[in-house]
């Protein structure tokens, strides 16, 4: 066989093997033995034979016959591999191995890392609140005010980021109390904000209405909230 020849045919031999379950595949309980032969399972799939014997699988591995039986077992009692009952189209039954167990424990487990990873940045960005709260207050938070900053993130819903550029807003306009911001973040989600991006072009919309209304000398409220009419 010419090399070019070659190159190509093995290029159709292949078994995709997502990087991540390189990385997080101890995490599922698997040795190194047992990823190898769910590799060769779905190598023998793909080569359309679903059904593969303990001795087919011996004899591409470093494992005996009977090494090969118990991992195989092992697999199934696990839920990482299932033995299904299918029927070809004479109606003819027969078993075969599926992987499908496999891929829905994976993507279970990087569903809890990433709902993981995100609490513990929710939980770093609230720390960060509660201090920056605390900097701008200059003054440790009250017990109340505690109290409603993890109201407003556990109740209301609001996000940090908003939180945030409410505090800016009352800073901004010189109104720095709990009271305030509440008025602001009651405005926006009342308005449809959602991200810092909308409160900052809403803020801006509303003060250069103020300044065109000063220009005018018509009177303004001076308890109105950034953004929005009282």
């Amino acid at each position: 066989m010419k090399k070019n020849q070659l190159v190509k045919w093995m290029s159709q031999k292949q078994v995709t093997i997502p990087a991540l379950l390189l990385e997080h595949y101890t995490e599922l309980g698997l040795n190194e033995h047992e990823l190898m032969a769910l590799l060769h399972i779905q190598s023998f799939i793909n080569e359309g034979d679903e059904f593969l014997t303990p001795m087919q699988l011996s004899e591409r591995m470093t494992l005996t016959h009977e090494e090969c039986t118990k991992l195989l077992s092992k697999l199934i009692r696990s839920q990482l591999l299932s033995l299904e009952k299918k029927s070809d189209e004479t109606g003819i039954l027969y078993e075969a191995y599926s992987l499908e167990p496999l891929w829905i424990r994976f993507i279970e487990l990087l569903d809890q890392k990433e709902h993981q990873t995100s609490q513990h940045e929710s939980s770093e960005l609230e720390g960060k609140l509660y201090k920056q709260m605390e900097q701008e207050f200059g003054r440790p938070l009250s017990p109340i005010e505690g109290e409603t900053l993890s109201m407003w993130l556990d109740q209301d819903q609001h996000q940090p980021e908003l939180i945030f550029a409410a505090l800016k807003e009352a800073v901004i306009s010189g109104k720095l109390n709990f009271r305030y911001i509440d008025r602001i973040l009651f405005e926006w989600k009342k308005n449809g904000i959602r991200t810092t991006d909308q409160a900052r072009a809403h803020s801006e919309k509303f003060r250069n209405q103020t300044q065109t209304r000063k220009s005018n000398k018509e009177p303004v409220q001076s308890d109105r909230v950034p953004g929005f009419s009282c």
